[in-house]
């Protein structure tokens, strides 16, 4: 049995899983550990790149597009590790990173996953930590509350943006970009949900984890660069419906139809804020950024009643 076994799942991001893969290879030497890759049928030469520049790694080749949590699924089923990290191919782990996560999980017997400091190609801090979303911190992020407010354990809750990241501390919900997960106790809580397609399958698989009585920690002493939004960034008008589709989806699931109602009704607010007062820049704006997040928003507004 393996130490650890590292998964990561690509999407049309050859460059980025080259570096990723090659930053796991450079910075892990005293694990006995194994990468799988699972590509969900990229067009860019991924597959043959992982096939020719490491041969060592395990390669599952989708034929299409499965999504995140249904590949990932399809690797911890093959994997061989007392731990399994899940790791986004455009996230670059830093020296000694993974022996010191395994090492804090083997030191936490309950815990069942942990993330690890994340920052920015600038070194800059990246919030990876969050809670479990609620109408409340909806609310907040749609008026921007949270980011008029961030330092307030009040309006910040959801992105705990008034913490420094500077201590060990049980969280509610790590981002799946880094996230070291105990075997045995994907074995009680089972695998990721696959009915989500991209975003809020972790903070499913969080809850369940809690549910259960697993602890979550951010563990500060191991870093790791993530770009964020590798293959996001590649659709983003759809990445912004499919955010949203998930989000509804877990409030369907856990806080009823009442919940998903009450829900609608804030992200519908949220985009009338972007939609309405953005038309007069849109229409005066030759930043393709600016014109992709306004179109972004009023597609979504359009989608809502079917969300």
């Amino acid at each position: 049995m393996y130490d650890v076994s590292i998964v990561i799942v690509s999407w049309n991001t050859r460059a980025l899983l080259a570096r990723c893969l090659q930053s796991v290879f450079d910075t892990t030497s005293n694990l006995d550990f194994e990468v799988i890759v699972v590509d969900n049928a990229s067009t860019d030469g991924s597959q043959d790149m992982v096939q020719q520049w490491f041969p060592n790694v395990h390669l599952i080749a989708n034929k299409e597009n499965l999504g995140f949590a249904k590949a990932n699924n399809q690797a911890i089923r093959r994997s061989q590790g007392r731990h399994v990290l899940l790791l986004n191919s455009d996230a670059f782990v830093r020296e000694n990173t993974i022996e010191r996560m395994v090492a804090f999980m083997d030191a936490h017997p309950r815990a069942g996953m942990a993330g690890c400091k994340l920052l920015y190609e600038d070194g800059r801090l990246q919030p990876s930590c969050y809670t479990f979303p609620t109408l409340f911190t909806e609310f907040c992020i749609a008026t921007r509350l949270d980011r008029l407010l961030p330092k307030s354990p009040l309006f910040g809750k959801y992105r705990m943006t008034y913490w420094d990241y500077g201590d060990v501390r049980e969280v509610e919900v790590i981002v799946g970009a880094f996230m070291m997960v105990r075997a045995t106790a994907i074995d009680e809580v089972g695998l990721l949900d696959e009915s989500y397609f991209m975003y809020s399958e972790e903070v499913d698989w969080c809850y369940r984890f809690k549910r259960n009585g697993w602890k979550i920690y951010f563990y500060p002493h191991a870093e790791a660069v993530h770009l964020w939004g590798g293959s996001s960034k590649q659709v983003p008008v759809e990445t912004l419906i499919r955010m949203y589709r998930s989000r509804v989806a877990f409030f369907r699931r856990y806080y009823g139809k009442c919940s998903v109602s009450l829900l609608k009704l804030i992200i519908g607010f949220n985009c009338l804020l972007r939609v309405g007062p953005g038309a007069w820049y849109y229409f005066r704006t030759d930043n393709p950024r600016m014109r992709q997040k306004h179109q972004a928003f009023w597609r979504l507004l359009r989608a809502l009643p079917s969300l």
